[in-house]
């Protein structure tokens, strides 16, 4: 039968190559549970290996990069989650899985459920130190939330018997493991907060696996926790162990011995403190009463008769009177010495002195103002007679008075020689006494 003309034909590769990018595709990353079996390890570092169930099977492979943050052993027949990638090993035409995670099966799902209300409660703010209250330094009762038959009882049962066996314990039974404990345990946070009958509680448990603790980790006895009004301290498993109530609780104690220790004071501790204190009260006691003895033997010693306080206030008020009389004789000599000095000079400033005074002064100042100005006056004279006889030996009236004349035009200028003048021109000529008005006839310039 012949082909469209316009039909693709595809090789094999084509096919595998299409139908690999179509299920990188169309299929995420998924979490997949199967049983492992046919697990190879070569020397390359790769993991190759079947996960099947009851019904299927499918090849995975997981590459050494990857390979490197799996923290156990895969084994056939060890039950595993992995996170993987849906892709075809075009080669072979092989459906597989490439495989980016692997856990196994049960701890994995609890550990990713742990880590996921972790976050939750963390973000709510249930984790934050701010909200976590001081234990107190001196409980008066102590509250156990714990199973009435663990091991965990008894461990502190015995440190608060060794550290301070007065102090009352009350016991809130409550299982610990199990289905159904965790709301048991937040039932017995939640009776012994509303009872208000313990300053402090340890909440409590041996250790044991993550399954086991896992009441520990319920989101009903986080809350329980955050919700209670007393300081309770969380002493569950062992130091490595790390759960939910650890973190939400008000302090954390790796054990639960540990957690006894920190709700209860230390007894030798508390005896020799009570010891100290009463040395120090003692040495406190002496030496106030040694203080107050000294006062009283000073305020004794000090301590005078009626009579010779009288005569005290007897001399002093004597002494006083004396004082006050010298007082008085010396301000009288004083003041008669001021009136004295002032006297002396009202009657030299008195004003018939002043007046004395000032008409000497004018009349001294009268002679000198006359006697200036005669000087000044015959000064004046001199330098007067001084420029007169400089003016008449330059004044021109002095050369008209010995017969010679001064010609000038209209317009005042001085014709000083015959060539300024021409023909019929008017000229004015000034004489010693007078002047004359004339009219150039003819001028003539002498010969050098």
């Amino acid at each position: 039968m012949p082909l469209p003309p316009d039909q693709h034909v595809y090789t094999v590769a084509e096919l595998a190559r299409d139908v690999s990018a179509l299920l990188e595709s169309a299929f995420p990353a998924l979490w997949i549970e199967g049983e492992i079996s046919n697990f190879s390890a070569p020397s390359s570092g790769h993991w190759y290996f079947t996960l099947k169930d009851n019904q299927a099977q499918v090849r995975c492979a997981m590459f050494k990069p990857k390979v490197r943050s799996v923290k156990f052993k895969p084994e056939p027949g060890k039950h595993v989650l992995v996170r993987a990638k849906v892709s075809l090993y075009e080669p072979r035409g092989d459906f597989q899985l490439i495989i980016e995670e692997m856990e196994e099966a049960g701890a994995g799902a609890l550990q990713r459920a742990l880590e996921a209300l972790k976050q939750k409660l963390s973000v709510e703010g249930l984790f934050e130190a701010a909200r976590k209250k001081p234990l107190p330094v001196f409980a008066r009762r102590i509250g156990v939330i714990t199973s009435p038959t663990g091991a965990a009882l008894r461990d502190i049962l015995s440190v608060l018997k060794r550290r301070f066996p007065c102090v009352p314990v009350l016991i809130y039974p409550t299982p610990v493991q199990g289905q159904g404990a965790g709301e048991k345990i937040a039932q017995a946070i939640a009776l012994a907060d509303a009872r208000k009958d313990c300053d402090v509680l340890i909440l409590a448990r041996g250790g044991g696996a993550l399954e086991d603790l896992w009441s520990f980790n319920e989101e009903i006895v986080a809350r329980a926790i955050a919700a209670c009004s007393i300081p309770l301290v969380s002493g569950v498993g062992h130091e490595t162990d790390f759960t939910i109530a650890d973190f939400v609780a008000d302090r954390r104690a790796p054990t639960p011995s540990v957690a006894a220790e920190m709700v209860s004071p230390n007894g030798d501790e508390w005896l020799a403190q009570f010891v100290r204190q009463e040395k120090r009260i003692s040495a406190l006691m002496r030496s106030v009463l040694n203080q107050a003895s000294e006062r009283l033997r000073g305020f004794a010693n000090r301590l005078q008769h009626p009579s010779r306080r009288l005569q005290t206030w007897t001399q002093r008020l004597d002494e006083l009177e004396r004082r006050l009389h010298q007082g008085w004789r010396g301000s009288q000599l004083q003041r008669t010495h001021r009136l004295a000095t002032l006297g002396e000079q009202v009657r030299r400033y008195a004003p018939e002195n002043r007046l004395a005074q000032l008409r000497h002064e004018c009349n001294f100042l009268s002679v000198r103002l006359y006697q200036a100005h005669a000087r000044q006056l015959e000064r004046s004279r001199n330098r007067l007679s001084l420029a007169v006889r400089g003016l008449e030996t330059v004044s021109p009236l002095a050369t008209l008075q010995r017969g010679y004349a001064i010609v000038a035009a209209k317009d005042g200028h001085v014709i000083r020689s015959a060539d300024q003048v021409s023909h019929g021109q008017a000229l004015a000529i000034r004489l010693n006494q007078g002047s004359i008005a004339c009219v150039v006839v003819k001028p003539e310039m002498e010969p050098h």
